[in-house]
């Protein structure tokens, strides 16, 4: 593989995965202008060269137009085999939370997670300790916990900043196990697809079959977890039916042929270039079309597999095998991967190809969805924290912008605050269906407090009108009784939470509920419990 440049890797909605078409419009945007400098210079008659430079300033501006303002957004992903520790105390660095400008959104996954039978357990019951270091790290950042999934030892976290929660809609948790035969789910995928702003984003945390020599069996996983994973959206049933894909995992992909010498020398002078053209998954991508659409930055950072423990050093030790003899030692591997996948465009049959320059101009002027509203990925950094020791992996991460014109940018539901809110008596809120989407009676409106962590990290709920769905604007009001109310007061928000789309789709501006009266009654008695009070 040929060394590529430490500059960002951008790719945008296009049919050829070599190249993106925002870069191929702005070269030949560059032509034709400058083909109008040179009609300008050489004209020989006005008629003539009026004709010229109408033209090409015709199709200049044409190209111009295809470049559609858009906001961008930063996405942080993480993911790391934690190999059954304890987290670390801080993951700042792990995060980047001092990066600026900060990231819109975070996705974590890790692999073997600790999955001991009473660990699980307890697990199903309150969170993880992963889960609540990182919660305990992103919501002081006013981050939320959007959802999460959990298979075993595969745990996928995604958070994402308060103000984008009502435009993040149709949120779904789905997994597939891999491991013995299918029945186990020590080996596997896990993945969360919600829609953005409109755009339909899937994340997929793998962790694949280990071993140098099951490189087709890992591709074989892979496949099969693409085949099975179901979601109930008609426009997005399988992963690649999104319009973006990322990827991740311990993919267990490892470094072939190369002696464990060569790898060492070309690790230690940091020629990480000489060891791409055998790395496996770079291997098995020029033979299998699928994983052609998934695009990687450049491995520009020590391989992360495998590491003493509390260690920057390779174990490079010889495993015992299963009759109890020393096996090869290990190679130091880039198992532990980050790729992503914009969804190629509908490519013209035949018949369409047929039809001749007429339909080829129409075509270019007519816009189907994803023409109109492209989602533009950059990635701007890909790397491993070797600062990080719990684990005999080293975490990997990746930094990208996405840029995309917002589908819609007006929540589903308004929600608001009546008049003064305390303790002291019953409050008042209103909330009005500012679009028409399919509510049901389930849906509740929750009391948060400002910085909570989670979706479910309400104070109070109450349900929404009973008996019969709003219409739309129409205003409706609901009471929210005292003893549902904080005692001490503080900053708080009102959000409207949709059990179909299984998100908060409204959400209040802060507002300020007083201390009440009885607090300097039960104050010695107040319990404070993660800063939320009773």
């Amino acid at each position: 593989m040929d060394q590529l440049p430490n500059s960002p890797r951008v790719r945008l909605d296009s049919t050829s995965s070599s190249a993106s078409q925002n870069s191929r419009s702005k070269a030949v945007l560059r032509q034709r202008l400058a083909q109008l400098m040179n009609c300008v210079e050489d004209m020989s008659s006005d008629d003539e060269a009026g004709e010229e430079v109408s033209r090409t300033l015709d199709e200049a501006f044409q190209l111009c137009g295809g470049f559609i303002p858009s906001d961008a957004f930063r996405l942080h992903i993480v993911t790391w085999n934690v190999a059954t520790a304890e987290p670390p105390e801080d993951v700042t660095s792990l995060l980047q939370l001092d990066v600026q400008p900060p990231s819109d959104l975070f996705v974590i996954g890790l692999q073997e997670v600790n999955a001991t039978p009473l660990r699980f357990i307890s697990n199903l019951i309150v969170e993880d300790s992963w889960s609540h270091l990182f919660m305990d790290t992103l919501a002081p950042k006013g981050l939320v916990k959007i959802t999460s999934v959990r298979m075993q030892g595969l745990l996928l976290l995604v958070f994402a900043k308060q103000t984008h929660l009502p435009h993040i809609r149709d949120v779904q948790t789905t997994y597939t196990r891999t491991g013995i035969f299918g029945y186990w789910g020590n080996k596997g995928g896990v993945s969360v697809r919600f829609s953005f702003y409109g755009h339909m984003l899937c994340f997929l945390n793998c962790h694949l079959a280990a071993h140098i020599q099951n490189a087709l069996q890992r591709v074989d996983e892979f496949e099969y977890i693409l085949d099975t994973q179901d979601f109930d959206f008609y426009d997005t049933p399988h992963v690649l039916d999104h319009k973006v894909v990322f990827w991740f995992g311990d993919l267990n992909f490892r470094i072939a042929d190369h002696g464990l010498h060569f790898l060492r020398s070309s690790i230690n002078s940091e020629r990480f270039h000489l060891l791409w053209s055998k790395d496996q998954l770079t291997m098995m991508k020029k033979n299998e079309p699928f994983l052609q659409e998934f695009e990687e930055g450049p491995l520009n950072f020590k391989p992360t597999y495998k590491f003493g423990r509390k260690s920057d050093d390779y174990d490079t030790s010889s495993p015992k095998t299963l009759l109890g003899l020393n096996g090869k030692k290990r190679k130091p591997a880039w198992t532990d991967r980050i790729l992503w996948r914009i969804k190629p465009k509908h490519l013209p049959s035949e018949e369409e190809d047929d039809e001749g320059d007429e339909s080829e101009r129409a075509s270019t002027s007519t816009h189907n969805d994803q023409d109109e509203y492209p989602v533009l990925v950059t990635q701007n950094t890909y790397t491993s924290d070797m600062s990080y020791g719990v684990s005999d992996h080293k975490p990997v991460l990746a930094n990208f912008t996405l840029e995309l014109r917002k589908c819609f940018d007006t929540p589903l539901v308004n929600i608001s605050p009546v008049g003064v809110w305390s303790a002291d008596q019953n409050a008042l809120l209103t909330y009005t269906v500012q679009e028409d989407f399919m509510s049901s009676l389930w849906d509740w409106i929750g009391l948060y407090r400002v910085g909570f962590k989670t979706v479910m990290d309400y104070e109070s709920f109450v349900w929404v009108r009973e008996n019969e769905l709003p219409e739309v604007n129409e205003e409706i009001q609901r009471c929210v009784d005292k003893d549902a109310i904080p005692l001490l007061g503080g900053e708080y928000v009102l959000g409207y939470y949709s059990t179909n789309m299984n998100s908060i789709i409204g959400l209040s501006d802060k507002f300020q509920i007083l201390e009440s009266k009885r607090a300097a009654v039960e104050g010695p008695e107040l319990e404070d419990t993660n800063g939320l009070n009773k």
